[in-house]
């Protein structure tokens, strides 16, 4: 269990007695197999990060190098059609390639998840040549929102009209909401080809929307008949945002990407052994679940590396003691370590919450469609709240590293920026929150209660097991709100029933989340012999469930679920724990297993991280006697210079 990687980067490999199993809690039994190419991948030099001083690259260089980077990936790669087939190797990309270049992550997602993977899936009883996407001599794109329909994608207005004359698809955009609203669809990178979405109109009837294979550019302009306009810069990303639009573009009838929701045969008829115009988008679109598992993987990968700068940064950042007092570092301040203890207990809940996902979704297939249907809503509540905790996790360390952490070589302020785009990317949070939440609403509705509430009175807020049937209980109670509401309001309109129930349901989902995740930790807990890395991932689940249990302790007390001396000692049972993870930051964050080049390429992360800033032509080079820079702290830098 000590060496998890055939790699000569083991600086911050975790190989000791603690690292070594919590980095395989964190990333796999199968580590080697699953994280081991993308981990050396980063550490390699056309993935390292250009350094200071500026200028940096501007976002067309930045964009430029995010396909650069592509063409290196696809060039290492045994098969292109590995990672699009792989739901394990293209969560794995996303962990490891988002931190360091989160353009060329969007990119190389949309084009072997999305593009290549819906190809893959669709075309596995008549495949196409594929040789020109899998070489990469054209970039493949995903064109499905619109301007005017984003998360009511099934509503969208671009048509692909059959003419039997010249037995093709007409597509077309009929006015300025239905242009597409989509990355990387220019010449930007070189041709591109992209699966566009739109509604199957045949004999005159709408049949759905389905996808269809349509060349959008050659290596320097857009080809006849459609328009692509880069959209504003969007923040923190240099990818082509763009609006793309088509006007009687023809294409052949094997353009449509067919199975069981329906083709168009020889004959110009229409079949489909899937009945309804949802389900037929559903599974024309059925990539975008694999896509939310890769942005959960994106957020992960993301807060982690966050959070290991801060950890290092926090711990060679010395600031005054006081008076007559040697200088400490900031990390030793309450105020400093608190938050990122509570960070790093959020940080594993995240790697652990998806690492069940996808565990769960990579089986998905062979189950029933019940059961499919329970497993892509827990990939979408998955997707919605470890994005939302890594936005908490990457806002709090970047605050932690104070000026150092807005400056870009420092590696944060993209992340910091990134993440929104992981929010907003594959659903809207909220959007496919509340299509959980009105899912899960109903199903408890229709299944009685089986596991008796909490007992109080003999409760431990040390055992883990306690609080877990806490955290059980207060997604009871938000339920049970939202059903009454949803009751008090029966003799309303659908929406009004929801509005009603909504908030309440929502809150639910959170809890369904917060519990799933600390389920995760109960596991993975069991998985682990006694010693000291058990006792670190205890003390971790402790307090990840402690934080959500006194955030609802009021509701706990008032549903009898927590004494008064209970919700009292929260704060105590808090405190010890957060002491007791601060003491062990730096190798909680080793086990990471972060590559040692990784990290320093942001001057940040070094003891020296003030050398990063020197000056050669400055007075303490050039003067002959330069006079003492004041006290040094132990890491050899002048307080002075660190204020």
């Amino acid at each position: 269990m000590n060496t998890i990687f055939d790699s000569a980067h083991t600086s911050e490999a975790g190989t000791g007695p603690v690292t070594g199993p919590l980095s395989t809690v964190l990333l796999g039994p199968d580590a080697r197999r699953e994280h081991g190419f993308w981990r050396r991948l980063v550490a390699t030099e056309p993935f390292r990060r250009p350094l200071w001083p500026p200028p940096g690259p501007t976002p067309d260089e930045r964009l430029a190098l995010a396909h650069a980077r592509l063409r290196t990936l696809n060039n290492a790669l045994d098969s292109a059609a590995r990672p699009a087939a792989d739901p394990r190797a293209l969560a794995a990309l996303h962990e490891w390639l988002a931190p360091v270049d989160p353009a060329f992550a969007t990119v190389a997602g949309i084009h072997y998840n999305l593009f290549l993977g819906s190809l893959l899936d669709h075309d596995a009883d008549s495949p196409r040549d594929l040789s020109d996407f899998l070489g990469l001599r054209r970039i493949g794109t995903f064109l499905c929102t619109e301007v005017a329909h984003g998360n009511d994608a099934a509503a969208i207005e671009t048509t692909a009209t059959y003419d039997p004359e010249r037995d093709g698809f007409v597509l077309h955009t009929p006015h300025a909401g239905a242009q597409k609203f989509m990355p990387n669809t220019s010449p930007a990178g070189g041709p591109k080809s992209g699966l566009v979405a739109a509604r199957l109109i045949v004999e005159g009837r709408d049949q759905g929307v389905f996808l269809l294979l349509v060349p959008l550019t050659d290596a320097s302009r857009t080809l006849p008949g459609i328009r692509v306009r880069r959209l504003p810069a969007r923040m923190g990303s240099p990818v082509d945002h763009c609006l793309t639009s088509f006007d009687q573009v023809l294409v052949d009838r094997g353009a449509l990407l067919g199975g069981a929701q329906g083709r168009v045969g020889d004959d110009g008829v229409f079949r489909s052994g899937t009945d309804g115009r949802r389900r037929r988008f559903l599974a024309s679109i059925g990539r975008v679940v694999t896509g939310r598992i890769c942005m959960s993987a994106s957020a992960v990968g993301s807060a982690r590396t966050t959070l290991a700068v801060a950890v290092r940064y926090g711990g060679h950042r010395f600031v005054s003691g006081g008076r007559s007092a040697p200088p400490v570092p900031v990390v030793a301040h309450r105020s400093h370590h608190g938050p990122l203890a509570e960070a790093m207990a959020t940080v594993f809940a995240m790697s652990l919450l998806h690492r069940r996902v996808l565990d769960r979704w990579e089986k998905a297939a062979a189950r029933p469609p019940a059961e499919r249907e329970t497993d892509e809503r827990l990939v979408d509540i998955a997707k919605g709240w470890i994005t939302w905790q890594a936005r908490s996790v990457i806002v709090e360390c970047r605050e932690r590293c104070g000026a150092q952490g807005l400056l870009e070589n420092n590696g944060m302020t993209e992340l910091v920026t990134g993440i929104e785009g992981a929010i907003t990317a594959e659903g809207d949070n909220l959007a496919i929150h509340s299509r959980a939440a009105a899912g899960l609403l109903l199903d408890r509705s229709r299944a009685p209660r089986e596991d008796p509430a909490p007992d109080p009175t003999g409760g431990d807020l040390a055992d883990l097991g306690f609080l877990g049937r806490l955290l059980d209980e207060v997604e009871r109670i938000w339920f049970a709100r939202a059903a009454a509401r949803m009751a008090r309001a029966a003799d309303g309109e659908p929406l009004e029933r929801w509005n009603a129930a909504s908030g309440p349901a929502l809150r639910g989902v959170e809890a369904h989340a917060y519990r799933q995740a600390a389920h995760a930790y109960e596991n993975a807990l069991a998985a682990l012999p006694g010693g000291e890395a058990r006792e670190r991932l205890d003390e971790l689940a402790r307090l990840f469930a402690l934080r959500w249990v006194a955030r609802n302790s009021g509701d706990l007390l008032a549903a009898g679920q927590l004494t008064p001396d209970q919700v009292d000692g929260l704060s105590e049972a808090t405190e010890q724990l957060v002491t007791a993870v601060s003491g062990h930051l730096p190798e909680l964050a080793a086990s990471f297993a972060l590559p040692g080049e990784l990290l320093a390429d942001w001057p940040i992360t070094g003891a020296r991280y003030t050398d990063a800033y020197d000056d050669p032509g400055a007075s303490w080079h050039t003067a002959e006697a330069p006079e003492a820079a004041g006290p040094r702290t132990p890491g050899g830098e002048s307080v002075h210079r660190n204020a």
